[in-house]
């Protein structure tokens, strides 16, 4: 599921870059959720891609090998369900991990 809509997104185009949106560093916060379901690199870069393209989403790196994914948002514009449940969409599972 992930690798069809990745794929319909980048053949859509690259999107717009004032979807990111430049926020102040006093607004965003930082999630990292463990993930079940990669089975490829592929889907971390994909994942990763696609969270990206959320409003209120300032960065995202997934890692396949650490099974995780560590995203910076605007708690204004998105909650850490929403982007659970997101990721969830997506055919993932996501646990938020303690904060170091």
């Amino acid at each position: 599921m992930i690798r069809r809509r990745f794929i319909e997104l980048i053949t859509l185009g690259t999107g717009s870059l004032a979807a990111i949106g430049a926020l102040d560093a006093a607004d965003k916060q930082t999630i990292t959720y463990h993930v079940t379901g990669f089975t490829c690199i592929t889907c971390a870069v994909g994942l990763e891609e696609l969270l990206r393209r959320e409003k209120g989403v300032a960065w995202a790196k997934a890692s396949y090998p650490d099974a995780n994914v560590v995203i910076k948002f605007d708690p204004k514009e998105v909650t850490e369900d929403s982007l659970k449940s997101y990721i969830a969409s997506m055919g993932f599972k996501a646990e938020a991990q303690p904060k170091a």
